[in-house]
């Protein structure tokens, strides 16, 4: 039975760090499920995903049941805010509930991005319960490739006498 070693990442190690971080802040922000809500203090955050790839970051955001007119979205070089306001209906006010688990009120969701972002080109779409947004990198943020060169001498070498470097 063979042993494969694998290979320690620490940049990896830091991300985890860093997502865990994010949660843990997140929940400080917010009570816990348990705890038992008003009709006015009642908070919640939305969860989101964030994915990057090469041109973009593309962020999309649990909002089901809010209106668009609700949902605000801000930023500014390298953050992202996202915040609302999801409300009880009047009429929903009326009704005899038993269990009301689904959270109302406002929230904020801000997030320091991978890289600055050209926000005169964000794309914003709400469908289905859900934001995604579109953010192309800005061009000092995207990843380049340099091409390696070889170098070939020409002609013969010539040493210097005080520093003994090569010269061509």
């Amino acid at each position: 039975m063979a042993k494969e070693l694998m290979t320690w990442d620490p940049i990896a190690e830091v991300d985890t760090l860093r997502s865990a971080m994010d949660r843990l802040f997140d929940q400080m922000v917010t009570r816990p499920s348990w705890y038992p809500r008003a009709w006015s203090e009642s908070s919640w955050v939305p969860a989101l995903d964030v994915e990057e790839t090469d041109a973009s970051i593309v962020v999309r955001t649990e909002l089901p049941g809010m209106k668009k007119e609700d949902i605000k979205v801000s930023g500014s070089r390298d953050s992202l805010c996202i915040s609302g306001e999801r409300r009880f209906d009047g009429e929903e006010r009326k009704k005899t509930y038993r269990r009301v688990e689904r959270a109302y009120g406002k929230f904020q969701r801000c997030l320091t991005l991978p890289g600055d972002v050209e926000w005169d080109k964000t794309k914003a779409v709400y469908r289905d319960g859900v934001l995604e947004l579109t953010l192309p990198k800005a061009a000092s943020s995207q990843v380049r490739q340099i091409p390696v060169q070889t170098w070939e001498p020409v002609g013969e070498p010539e040493y210097l006498e005080r520093n003994d470097a090569l010269r061509v």
